[in-house]
């Protein structure tokens, strides 16, 4: 049975979390690219700068940071496309690309997971780090915190691209600031020829650090690139990101870290104690949290349709996600849960594995987003299962997680990628059972606000 909701009775935009993104409602191309830098810059990356350069030589850390933007520029940009020609966020994407309705459910609940988790030590980190610059209990700022970025993002994404606009040049224009005036007071070129201050870091250690450290964002990207207008724009908007996080914000971090002689240096980012200073926390953690709430509202979306038959409106879901990631870092928990989300952590890169592999390289799965992509509407039907697809992503995760060499993020999207290839392209891989939209219960989802452009 088909029930209709009235757009009145809906809070916040739906962000066609379950179709695609019309053409007529992509983004520009500087709307896009400031929400891409809007990703670029966090304290923790400038801490990420300083351990590499506490265990490097500039010249090794550029190296590492070189192999790791690659790697990331490489897999954003494959998943990113697809991303893009579709117009559909990750969750929604697995079903025609490898894992079906029923695996793509469980696929976004493994993203929703992980990416609500991250929001909740996210905000933790953010009320830690205000309550010692002005005072007050941790809860209290983590409470606010997580009250504001949910109210953001219950808007959708075009608002957070308007958030993006305005907090992205201030971030970094403060950051800047702080940075530049502690590093004017030493020698640039002594700090890059210095040699590193503690043991040393090997390369494929600094690497996997780089890499694996923005792997779930990279895989993750569709819910970005959807609303990019050609594939152009997501290359160069994504290795602007690169460039910017890695090159700029990580590097500096080297040199912080070459002049402390630690990876201690937020206190330097951070040396503009007062309103300014929980400025820049709170603008860092909301710029990173808002994408992490995002994407976890839609994974649970297109979850509670495959499992339960249910049409959640992304709005109401965005406020209980919210509410419960607030809660938890505000008693403290999410700290304990790290450990558990450094292991998802390892589960998602064979997501990306698999869609890359199908969707550009087997394709067979793919050809009823190819005769409908004209048409802006969803296949009338999916695969229902793709056991061997599950196979695949079981042995890419036990090889990212136990196989000590190279980078474990790495290693597990390699896998997957290489044996859904291979088995794909020998007929393999195949389906089993047929599922027709029709047989979902939907709602009418409210239109998106009218905005930025």
């Amino acid at each position: 049975m088909t029930t209709t909701a009235t757009p009145a009775k809906q809070l916040g935009s739906d962000d066609y979390s379950l179709s695609r993104v019309p053409r007529d409602k992509r983004l520009g191309f500087w709307t896009m690219l400031l929400q891409w830098l809007a990703q670029s810059g966090s304290i923790s990356q400038f801490t990420l700068g300083a351990t590499i350069g506490v265990g490097m030589t500039f010249g090794d850390a550029f190296l590492a940071f070189t192999l790791g933007a690659v790697i990331l520029e490489v897999v954003i940009f494959a998943i990113g496309l697809a991303g893009m020609r579709e117009g559909l966020a990750t969750p929604l994407l697995t079903r025609w690309t490898g894992f079906g309705r029923n695996g793509s459910a469980l696929v976004s609940f493994v993203i929703a997971l992980s990416l609500v988790g991250w929001f909740g030590v996210q905000n933790t980190i953010f009320g830690t780090s205000v309550s010692a610059i002005v005072g007050g209990p941790s809860w209290m700022w983590c409470v606010l915190a997580g009250i504001a970025i949910t109210a953001l993002v219950i808007f959708g994404f075009r608002w957070m691209a308007l958030f993006a606009k305005i907090v992205t040049p201030l971030f970094f224009g403060l950051v800047a600031w702080s940075v530049i005036s502690t590093l004017s007071e030493h020698s640039i070129s002594e700090l890059i020829s210095s040699p590193p201050p503690g043991e040393h870091l090997p390369l494929a250690v600094a690497a996997t650090a780089i890499a694996g450290g923005y792997m779930t964002g990279a895989i993750v990207s569709p819910e970005m690139t959807r609303y990019n207008r050609k594939g152009n724009h997501v290359l160069v908007q994504s290795a602007a990101s690169m460039i910017l996080s890695e090159y700029i914000v990580g590097m500096t971090g080297v040199l912080l870290g070459h002049m402390v002689k630690s990876n201690e240096v937020t206190h330097i980012v951070l040396s503009t104690s007062g309103v300014i200073g929980v400025a820049i926390v709170l603008m860092s953690t909301a710029k990173i949290n808002d994408w992490n709430l995002y994407g976890s509202s839609l994974g649970v979306v297109n979850f509670f349709q495959v499992v339960f038959g249910k049409r959640l409106h992304r709005g109401a879901v965005t406020v209980a996600l919210g509410l419960a990631g607030t809660l938890l870092s505000a008693v403290g928990i999410m700290t304990h849960f790290t450990e558990f989300l450094s292991v998802l952590g390892v589960a998602i890169p064979p997501i990306g594995g698999i869609i890359v592999a199908e969707y550009w390289v087997v394709r067979r799965m793919r050809r009823p987003l190819d005769d409908t992509r004209a048409a802006g509407t969803l296949p009338a039907a999916s695969p229902t299962w793709v056991p061997l697809s599950l196979v695949i992503w079981v042995a890419a995760f036990c090889v990212g997680k136990y196989v000590t060499v190279g980078i474990p993020a790495l290693n597990s999207l390699a896998t997957a990628f290489v044996l859904y290839s291979v088995l794909g392209l020998m007929g393999l891989v195949r389906s089993y059972g047929t599922s027709t939209l029709q047989d979902e219960t939907t709602t009418v989802p409210a239109p998106a606000p009218a905005g930025v452009r």
